[in-house]
């Protein structure tokens, strides 16, 4: 062999060498579609973490940097909502408790109502009218007394919904609390009456309001995005402008505590069906006199996971977090409570691993870490689980629905992909199941942490792409389909 061949062999062959001698595998060649896409976008390969595996087969079919820890941001949803569902089961449900203080006599409580909060999710504004509806069936026209407001199932510290990323008003900086409405919003309604807009808050007297929106002749495409919402002095202060285009629409804020916004929606709904209230509201818990009037239970767990994986709602997935801690330790349900029953759970079902970390469960976090390789293994842990189905069934199909709804829509893709994202700044994820193309299911994650991460979407579909298409590893007395041809 020639000096020159053999100097060629040793840099070949250099790279596997140290990682041998570090005691770790070379990290694998990327398929070319998605190393072009990674330069293409100016991300480093070394910023990337893949795994695509087949159920039931512990060989991947591609592995990439797979054990390095990244930001996970909304991808961490998968772990609360498995964890959720294999320790609480697909049918638990959440309960809203009413209590009183007092008697009852010709349709009036002369006394206090109590509504304590027993950690539902999604008490949605429709949900929250039903459980008034159900006090009113309940023989209670009018209340002389307070309306209490208990919410010691959770023991939390304040928050400040400002100190993520400065944007308070936004829904998915919602604070978590075991009573909390419509994921703690109200709704901003905006129409273009004549030259200007008319805004007001769909509520009993929310709080005051400064409208200085402006009309614009623009298309309605990312309205929101146009508009400025803040808070000066418990004001409501609008301005930017508003595209004539877009006609009435609804905008969620996050504009009170929880517990002025259950007082709000309280006076607002309890009046439309007909109630009558001349005392006060207020937070407090129930008095040793207080008697059960009745228990409103949430929707059962499969379909909350449902809500929290589509459309990646924080709120609720904070919110799962500290119940399963309470469901382990007991109640008041803290945030180490949660952190530390996860834990438990993914160390009794050996899916813990050193570079995992949490914090509140939904990825709205900058310390939250996991590896794609920790990720692999819970989908797959999943799939051998009998609430996969509705786990499985709680990521959007790419191209259908949810936050998937526009991804590689009308392609041959559509459909045969249910994957969970996860954004932040500097972070691009995505982990889920994929269909192969003789129709066997596979795992697939990629977590990219990197500056030009906002760049990262065609090198999220090369991904998807190779994953649906490459041939697996043949199942005996059948043949493999041939590759699934890609054309846009």
């Amino acid at each position: 062999m020639t000096p020159g061949l053999i100097a060629h062999v040793i840099r070949l062959a250099l790279p596997g060498l140290l990682a041998l001698l570090a005691g770790r595998p070379a990290l694998a060649e990327l398929p070319s579609s998605i190393a072009q896409a990674l330069k293409q976008a100016g991300i480093p390969d070394s910023h990337v973490g893949i795994m695509v595996r087949e159920i039931g087969n512990a060989t991947p079919l591609l592995s990439h940097g797979e054990n390095r820890s990244f930001n996970p941001a909304s991808v961490m949803k998968l772990v609360t909502t498995l964890a959720a569902l294999d320790t609480l089961g697909p049918a638990h449900t959440f309960k809203t408790r009413v209590w009183l203080e007092g008697e009852i006599k010709e349709g009036v409580l002369t006394g206090n109502l109590i509504l304590q909060g027993g950690g539902d999710p999604a008490l949605t504004q429709e949900r929250f009218w039903l459980l008034l509806r159900e006090i009113r069936a309940r023989g209670i026209r009018e209340i002389i007394g307070d309306v209490i407001l208990d919410n010691s199932f959770y023991e939390l510290e304040p928050v400040d919904t400002a100190a993520f990323d400065q944007a308070p008003l936004r829904p998915y900086n919602a604070p978590a609390a075991a009573l909390l409405a419509n994921f703690n919003t109200l709704n901003l309604r905006l129409t273009p009456v004549g030259n200007g807009i008319l805004a007001r808050i769909d509520a009993e007297d929310a709080l005051p309001l400064s409208n200085r929106l402006t009309l614009s002749d623009a298309a309605c495409n990312g309205w929101r995005e146009q508009l400025a919402a803040s808070m000066d002095e418990g004001r409501l202060v609008l301005s930017g402008r508003y595209p004539n285009a877009c006609g009435e629409q609804i905008h969620p804020l996050n504009l009170l505590s929880p517990e002025a916004t259950v007082a709000v929606l309280f006076r607002t709904y309890w009046k439309e069906i007909g109630g009558l209230h001349a005392g006060g509201i207020r937070p407090c818990t129930p008095g040793p006199t207080a008697r059960l009037l009745l228990e409103f239970d949430s929707q059962p767990l499969s379909s909350l996971v449902r809500d929290v994986n589509k459309f990646s709602n924080n709120v609720m997935a904070k919110m799962l977090f500290l119940n399963i801690g309470a469901a382990r330790y007991g109640a008041p349900a803290t945030w180490d409570k949660g952190m530390r029953a996860i834990q438990g759970w993914l160390a009794e079902k050996d899916l813990m691993s050193s570079e995992i970390v949490l914090e509140n469960g939904s990825g709205l976090s900058r310390i939250e870490r996991i590896s794609a390789a920790s990720l692999a293994r819970l989908l797959t842990y999943a799939a051998s689980r009998p609430a996969y189905y509705e786990f499985a069934a709680s990521l959007p199909a790419i191209g259908l629905e949810g936050t998937q709804k526009n991804r590689l829509s009308g392609s041959p893709l559509t459909g045969r992909a249910w994957l969970k994202t996860g954004s932040l700044n500097g972070a691009r994820n995505l982990a889920g199941y994929v269909l192969g193309p003789d129709s066997r299911r596979r795992v697939m994650v990629m977590l990219i942490n990197h500056g030009n991460a906002g760049a990262a979407g065609k090198v999220q579909d090369a991904l998807l792409e190779w994953a649906v298409s490459i041939p697996g590893s043949p199942v005996e007395g059948s043949s493999v389909p041939a590759k699934v041809e890609i054309k846009h």
